[in-house]
């Protein structure tokens, strides 16, 4: 009964601190959702509610066993929540390869990660396709760049169009269920005119305002500056070209482009003490009215109007209830900082849109503003002297970027296989002009714009997006600015995350048995083993990963999957470098052309084949054998052929070092995202 008795009492030590422990469990439940191997029918949610029904009747008891049934609660709570948000946006998804000519109406305009202009349509028409199996939304890639029609505009085109592509290697990131959270039913490309068919609608209007205002900003700040202008006042990154990404990927600043927590916390924090200090200039004003709350509901009115010209993503949507929580508790008289305001925004965002949990902006932001709010209030608690005056503001700055960074680097590594070096260095010299010059800018032109002053706040923004885009150009070009990362486990991260979540919300000595989780995180990410083998879910590719890195089989075509595996293992060279590693790897009793590609791997001799020409070379094959081909074959023999008619059903394919193939069907599951 000892250890019980700690356990209760260690529980009950934690009273008045459970607020930020909801979203956790919320997490847990969500998780579970996206974790299992098929849609919960029925019984799944009849179970649920029998064991809500029985944890709750522990709620009458005032030892531990009340945490643990209200967290049980908490956790069913979250995984019906993802449930039904994601049966709520279920929408056709099309089901073939799609030729022929595309209507429908432009709702936005945003770059592809190949630096391809890309629209997405809505209310669509396909020729000979019913209405219920047409897509909801669809997004097509224009080859060069040319001017778009404008947002709420009905246009034609002739395009190719598919349906989201499955993992690029089995356990990936799956872009097919991110595709069906945003009702995005095919994805495509056309080299034919775009025909303006009807001008913009009236449906769309802060849509129309926001790509206008964008155009306006391009226009009076040319470049690449303006392109940032436009990206962080409006949201609109289709004029940031690809190399700009990098740059400020390399030098950690790509935060700075998207509109988040910082740009919402700059802005509303900037109106809001502006605004209360020409209030307290006024004496009668100042003497008479709730300055503070007047301040605090400006800035919130600022908010939303910045939130609607952004474009409303998942981002922004996420700062915006950060915001609002915050400026909440200024008007209620509360700590407008602490960890229940972060706890409270991200029970809002997970109930909203369940979906982001796997984000990495969620991820990132949650990351960075915890561990800002823990650090600054053991920092405050602790009564630790940050030096004179003048130098507090250094010192937060110091150790506000080197807190932000630390917090976010394992999740950017994991999601973006990047590690930025120099970080620090840089977001030191760009975050306070960011505060400092750039949302200043931005709101001095706004308030200008009537009286026709707009440029003197466009003259500073671009005097300020110049200096952080020189800054990220010269840390980036710093010797060994970055480093490739390979990726985590399936586990890393959220071991890493529940470690780190006891360390900062547990209370007492114990908070510090999270570290032991984080140390196994790390060292789970440093032992992990990446595929032996990857094949392509076409059979277009595979890559084999040998002493030098991995191998491809191709030159070129099929650049995302290669790309992807290439970063997955935290490799930097081009897909046609990695092409030329193959003869080494290949046995010299097998001959290569450039459609037949052989190597021996493991028990298996793996054979990949490219094109009708090359397979029309084969009429048998051996019992070691493992044949790979984008094309039908015809063999004799007891080898196991992966084909076209195969690799539907399966998806990629990795071989591991034990010899196991595991198909990305297998760790997908049946889902509703992943059903044909």
């Amino acid at each position: 009964m000892l250890p019980l008795l700690k356990i209760d009492q260690a529980l009950q030590a934690q009273r008045g601190h459970l607020l930020p422990w909801v979203p956790v469990c919320l997490g847990l439940g969500i998780a579970g959702f996206f974790l299992s191997p098929e849609d919960p029918g029925p019984m799944t949610y009849l179970l649920i509610c029998i064991a809500t029904l029985i944890v709750l009747t522990q709620t009458r008891h005032l030892d531990a066993r009340r945490l643990v049934a209200w967290g049980i609660v908490l956790t069913g709570l979250g995984f019906s929540v993802a449930s039904f948000r994601a049966n709520s946006v279920a929408a056709p998804v099309l089901s073939f390869r799609y030729y022929g000519p595309v209507e429908g109406r432009v709702i936005a305009i945003d770059r592809s990660s190949s630096d391809a202009l890309r629209m997405t349509l809505d209310q669509l028409r396909l020729r000979d396709v019913a209405k219920n199996r047409t897509p909801d939304r669809i997004r097509i890639s224009i080859t060069s760049d040319r001017l778009f029609p404008a947002i709420g505009s009905r246009i034609g085109t002739t395009a190719h169009l598919m349906p989201p592509q499955g993992p690029a290697e089995p356990g990936g990131f799956d872009y097919r269920r991110y595709a069906w959270f945003l009702k995005l039913g095919a994805n495509g490309y056309t080299r034919s005119p775009v025909i303006m068919l009807a001008p913009t609608d009236d449906e769309l209007p802060v849509q129309s305002l926001r790509y206008r205002l964008s155009g306006e900003i391009q226009r009076r700040i040319p470049g690449e500056t303006g392109a940032l202008a436009a990206a962080i006042v409006t949201g609109d990154r289709s004029g940031v070209e690809q190399k700009t990404l990098r740059i400020l990927r390399v030098s950690n600043l790509a935060h700075l482009l998207a509109i988040s927590g910082l740009h919402m916390g700059l802005l509303t924090g900037f109106i809001y003490a502006a605004l209360r200090f020409a209030l307290c200039l006024v004496p009668p004003l100042a003497l008479r009215l709730p300055v503070k709350k007047i301040a605090a509901l400006s800035a919130l009115g600022a908010a939303s109007v910045y939130l609607a010209l952004s474009g409303g993503n998942v981002a922004t949507e996420r700062a915006f209830v950060m915001v609002c929580v915050a400026l909440g508790a200024v008007l209620l008289n509360r700590r407008a900082i602490s960890l229940r305001t972060v706890a409270v925004a991200a029970i809002l965002v997970l109930i909203r849109r369940p979906e982001t949990l796997f984000s990495p902006g969620f991820q990132m932001s949650f990351a960075a503003t915890g561990a800002l709010v823990a650090v600054f209030g053991w920092l405050r608690d602790a009564d630790i002297w940050l030096g004179p005056r003048w130098v507090r503001p250094i010192a937060t700055v110091l150790i506000s970027s080197a807190v932000a960074g630390l917090a976010t680097a394992p999740f950017g590594a994991g999601h973006f296989n990047i590690l930025a070096h120099y970080g620090l260095l840089a977001n030191i010299l760009a975050v306070p002009i960011m505060g400092l010059v750039v949302i200043p800018s931005v709101v001095l032109a706004l308030c200008l714009t009537p009286f026709g002053l707009e440029q003197i706040g466009l003259l500073f923004l671009d005097i300020g997006l110049t200096w952080i885009l020189t800054v990220a150009t010269l840390v980036s070009a710093l010797p060994n600015a970055a480093s490739a990362v390979p990726s985590p486990g399936l586990w890393v991260l959220p071991l890493l995350s529940l470690g780190a979540l006891f360390v900062i919300l547990w209370q007492g000595r114990m908070r510090w048995l999270g570290t032991i989780p984080l140390c196994l995180s790390f060292a789970f990410w440093s032992a992990g083993d990446r595929p032996k083998v990857l094949i392509s879910e076409n059979g277009g590719l595979v890559g084999i990963l040998g002493s030098e890195g991995r191998a491809l089989s191709r030159e070129k075509g099929q650049g995302y999957t290669a790309m992807h595996w290439l970063t997955g293992d935290g490799d930097t060279v081009s897909q046609v470098l990695a092409a030329k590693r193959w003869p080494a790897l290949a046995s010299p009793d097998f001959g290569d052309s450039e459609g037949l590609k052989r190597s021996r791997v493991g028990a298996y001799t793996l054979l990949h084949v490219v094109g009708t020409r090359s397979a029309k070379l084969l009429s048998a094959c051996a019992a070691d054998e493992l044949v790979v081909s984008n094309v039908a074959l015809d063999l004799q023999g007891d080898c196991r052929i992966l084909q076209p008619s195969v690799l539907r059903y399966t998806g990629s394919i990795r071989l591991d070092a034990s010899g196991t193939l595991v198909t990305a069907a297998e760790l997908a599951g049946d889902r509703l995202w992943t059903q044909p």
